[in-house]
């Protein structure tokens, strides 16, 4: 619940505390603190049995997690059954990129006359690689910037 406290904040928390409270009613309030979420807790559990009773025997395995979008796919796609795994390891991204390279190049060669390879060895270069300006080309103009 409060993983993301770092331990100024703590302190800084205990010293608020204890100059808003009193160092005399402090731990009355913590007590009443730590009670108020234990029942809130103990509401929880029951709420969540009681729902569980009620959908029946088929839904025992059913974890309230699950209803969060982002966990159900994430369980969906780590299902065994589905084979999603072999699909996933079979496609070789840079292959295929490699593969439509090889196409638009064979394409691009045959309708062009005969000479126009670069010297990259008749394959197209398709990484990005920063343009230098000469010294007297200006910077593109952006109308929106001014």
């Amino acid at each position: 619940m409060f993983n993301d406290i770092g331990p100024l904040e703590l302190v800084t928390l205990i010293v608020l505390a204890v100059l808003v409270f009193g160092p005399d009613k402090l731990p009355k309030v913590i007590q009443d603190v730590t009670r108020t979420i234990r029942k809130i807790r103990e509401f929880s559990e029951s709420a969540k049995h009681d729902i569980r009773e009620e959908l029946g025997p088929e839904f025992k395995d059913f974890e309230f997690e699950d209803l969060n979008p982002k966990t159900f796919i994430r369980k969906q796609l780590d299902n065994e059954d589905l084979g999603l795994k072999e699909i996933r390891n079979g496609f070789d991204l840079k292959k295929e990129m490699a593969e439509v390279t090889d196409a638009v190049h064979s394409r691009d060669s045959d309708t062009s006359s005969a000479g126009s390879v670069g010297s990259s060895g008749g394959r197209i270069d398709m990484t990005k690689k920063p343009e230098t300006p000469g010294p007297d080309d200006r910077p593109p103009f952006d109308a929106d910037a001014t």
